[in-house]
């Protein structure tokens, strides 16, 4: 098959591909080559929108990287979602008497039955100190992608 004849990808494509995002220095944050490929379906939220802009429009069989600033990857970050949780709502909203450390990842309930995720910075006496942005934000990324099909 030409490359002119090629499928490309749209909004709603089904796609079948290896894919790699790493940080700006190559270090793999995941990644699909050398093991079997991705199979998925745009706009799903099978893969964070910003990648899914990407790929819009490419044609299958392309291989090829992408730079991204943080600003287009997960956004820089912000320094109101570095907040103080007390102790009380620590144990309310997370494992109780849990024994947290330093750089933990921690779940916590949200109203409604939701979850979210902080990293804890500093643990306290009475309270604790936690960074409630994207582990990635304010980081610059690579995105390399194969497309082995379109649909």
């Amino acid at each position: 098959m030409s490359s002119t004849n090629a499928p490309v990808v749209t909004e709603s494509s089904y796609l079948t591909l290896h894919y790699r995002l790493a940080t700006a220095d190559g270090k793999d944050i995941v990644t699909t080559f050398g093991s079997t490929p991705a199979t998925l379906l745009l706009g799903q939220g099978q893969l964070a929108p910003f990648l899914e802009q990407r790929l819009l429009g490419l044609a299958e069989g392309t291989h090829t990287t992408f730079d991204l600033t943080a600003a287009e990857g997960f956004g820089e970050r912000n320094p109101d979602l570095i907040q103080v949780v007390t102790k009380k709502t620590l144990d309310e909203n997370s494992e109780p008497d849990a024994d947290y450390q330093v750089g933990d990842l921690v779940d916590f309930r949200a109203p409604g039955g939701g979850r979210f995720a902080g990293v804890l910075r500093e643990m306290r006496a009475d309270d604790a100190v936690f960074d409630f942005n994207h582990p990635l934000a304010g980081q610059p990324l690579k995105f390399e992608v194969q497309l082995i099909s379109v649909l």
